[in-house]
């Protein structure tokens, strides 16, 4: 990540705390960035067979991806501004987008099946998609609003998503039988 968290010029717990803020900010970053890829990687171990279209719907993802600490550095350099916290939840709901589009990119390749399988309905992707939505219109309203809705949908990813882990174990299951 290329956000920069600068060191504190005295040595002093007090000259720390006044990083705290850009800390932070880094740290909700690089969750984002983990979820993202703990979660692309439980996709790809369903996924038996890649396709341009997959390369370039991956391509797509990390395009947004690579944004994240920018938008990030622009929000925490203007104090959570109204239109920094809009870029980084426009951000936030594109890389959501875009890894929408992977797995719709995924579900057409052959065994794409088995992921659709995996991943039922997809629920908690869809309403993350649907809450950045929400937090950028609370941006117009109270940025740190927004950024405590883009915080709640870390938070909900958090928690591994074991759907993969679950449907991997079944057919391991099932094959052994």
């Amino acid at each position: 990540m290329v956000l920069e968290l600068k060191r504190p010029q005295d040595a002093t717990l007090q000259a720390l705390a006044g990083s705290t803020r850009t800390f932070l900010s880094y740290l909700l970053s690089f969750v984002y960035i983990a979820i993202y890829w703990n979660n692309h990687h439980h996709l790809f171990q369903v996924v038996e067979r890649v396709s341009g279209g997959v390369l370039w719907a991956n391509l797509h993802l990390l395009f947004w991806l690579s944004l994240v600490p920018f938008m990030t550095s622009w929000a925490e350099e203007n104090d959570y501004a109204v239109w920094p916290v809009v870029g980084y939840g426009v951000n936030l709901f594109l890389a959501g987008s875009a890894y929408f589009v992977l797995q719709q990119a995924i579900y057409r390749t052959a065994g794409g099946s088995s992921l659709r399988e995996a991943l039922g309905r997809d629920v908690k992707g869809k309403a993350s998609v649907v809450i950045y939505v929400v937090g950028i219109g609370l941006a117009f309203v109270n940025p740190l609003l927004a950024i405590g809705v883009y915080a709640a949908v870390a938070v909900i990813w958090l928690v591994p998503d074991r759907r993969v882990e679950r449907y991997l174990a079944a057919r391991e299951a099932t094959a052994a039988d």
